[in-house]
């Protein structure tokens, strides 16, 4: 059995902890455990090569627009093969330089394989047994596939296998799940000439979102393909070259039938625990599989801890690097740090954009009380780009305590607002939190950042 200092299981984020830890003590013996592409899920089939196909798809939805502008423009076509080699080359190109780079190491042995927990500290790799002192779980998530009866038998595709597979243009899809997976690839789908519905058993798409945001989401979004809420689909069967969904409404039960060439599953992720087995090592899970941290990232078992997606927790790619900063100094510097999750924020990127950091306004008034929160809105149309940019209902929204302005949250949609939300993400990650630093600073006008200024000069009681 080869023994190790450290064993890390995932070539994502697991890996700034490593280099790190190997830069500070060079002679340490480590293992790395990666069962699909090197690089992690972020790089080779999530964020990355989701944005290279979005980023075309919002540059089809500004061509659609430029006769508002007095521009004439027509699209010949559109590449989709192109689109979608080109995204998968660069990811797998970047893929393969990190697979080199951690294959050359002389400290570390990369497996190639799925790593299963057999007993303390011992993991299974391929058939071989290795031992570590310290373990890393770093073991991301996968797509969660709901137990829809014929649905393995008629096929799917999900974001795992979504840009390894498909090269044709599907003429429809039928996308399980409205979350932010669906909506994004749904988006870019539908921009590329597909017709795409969107079945969704929640209330709202994009549900974690403030209301408000989420229904003028959904409207816009539905400009350009249909999107069904409340509804469950129960059962799929394949006729010829089509596949048939039927779906029933979740609190009147009546039935919804959509046909689609493709089945895109994007109903959530799924925790890896079932097929590493931590527990085996003492390692505590939930009822989800996912592991259970406290509050410095530790496990239920001493020298382990995990990060990113492996403990359920906003399953975002700069979270998971967050935590592993949180792990370095915690599991090997010596440093003890919790984590700070006060102002984790997330941004879906179709078009319009949506960004959102901090706490929702029912959230708000109840841990502070109705009386205790002031909330602002602001229209973009409302300001000088705004109105040069001729767009409607898009807002900012912000929410402070009332008695000293500490930001609690703010979301946005509209356009840029993912890059508009980091103002004030950066603000409530300094000592106070205040929002005050909004007054004092200059906005540049007439600068798109100025609808993000005046939703806080809006400010108001909730009543």
């Amino acid at each position: 059995m080869k023994e190790y200092d450290v064993i890390a299981f995932g070539t994502g984020s697991a890996m700034n902890i490593i280099s790190e830890v190997l830069r500070i003590n060079p002679n340490l013996k480590v293992a790395v455990i990666e069962n699909g592409p090197v690089g992690g899920i972020c790089l080779t089939r999530g964020c990355i090569p989701s944005k290279m196909i979005l980023y075309p798809a919002k540059l089809l939805a500004e061509i659609r627009r430029a006769k508002e502008f007095g521009i004439n423009a027509d699209i010949k076509g559109v590449d989709f093969e192109q689109i979608m080699e080109s995204a998968y080359e660069d990811i797998m190109e970047e893929s393969a330089m990190i697979e080199r780079g951690i294959g050359s190491h002389p400290n570390i042995d990369l497996y190639r394989t799925t790593g299963t927990f057999v007993g303390e500290y011992t993991v299974d790799v391929g058939g071989e047994l290795i031992r570590g002192e310290k373990i890393l779980l770093c073991t991301g998530s996968r797509p969660l596939i709901p137990p829809i009866k014929g649905l393995k038998e008629a096929g799917y595709v999900t974001s795992d296998d979504f840009f390894a597979k498909v090269r044709k243009l599907p003429k429809s899809v039928a996308v399980i799940g409205g979350g932010f997976i669906g909506l994004e690839l749904g988006f870019f789908l539908a921009s590329m000439g597909s017709k795409v519905t969107i079945i969704e058993m929640l209330p709202r798409v994009a549900y974690a979102e403030e209301p408000e945001i989420s229904q003028l989401l959904e409207k816009e979004l539905s400009r350009m393909m249909s999107i069904y809420t409340n509804y469950k689909v129960v059962e799929v069967e394949k006729r010829g070259g089509e596949k048939i969904l039927h779906a029933e409404h979740v609190k009147t039960g009546e039935s919804l039938t959509i046909n689609a060439e493709e089945i895109l599953v994007a109903a959530g992720r799924a925790s890896n625990s079932d097929i590493t087995k931590p527990e085996k090592t003492g390692v505590k899970t939930d009822k989800r599989g996912w592991i259970i941290t406290n509050e410095y990232l530790e496990t239920t078992k001493e020298n382990i801890w995990a990060c990113g997606d492996a403990n359920g927790k906003y399953l975002f790619k700069h979270k998971a690097n967050y935590e592993s900063i949180v792990v370095l100094n915690n599991a090997f510097l010596g440093r003890r740090e919790k984590v700070d999750y006060h102002a984790v924020p997330h941004a879906i990127f179709t078009h319009p954009e949506v960004g959102s950091v901090g706490m929702l306004q029912s959230e708000a008034e109840k841990k502070y009380g109705k009386d205790n929160i002031l909330v602002g809105y602001y229209k973009y149309e409302n300001t000088a780009m705004g109105q040069a940019m001729k767009v409607k209902d898009y807002f900012v929204k912000v929410i402070v305590k009332r008695d000293d302005y500490k930001i609690l949250g703010a979301h946005i949609i509209g356009p840029q607002a993912s890059i508009l939300i980091q103002e004030v993400i950066n603000l409530m990650y300094t000592h106070d939190q205040s929002a005050i630093p909004i007054y004092r600073g200059m906005h540049i006008h007439p600068a798109l950042s100025e609808v993000v200024e005046r939703a806080f000069y809006s400010i108001q009681p909730v009543e």
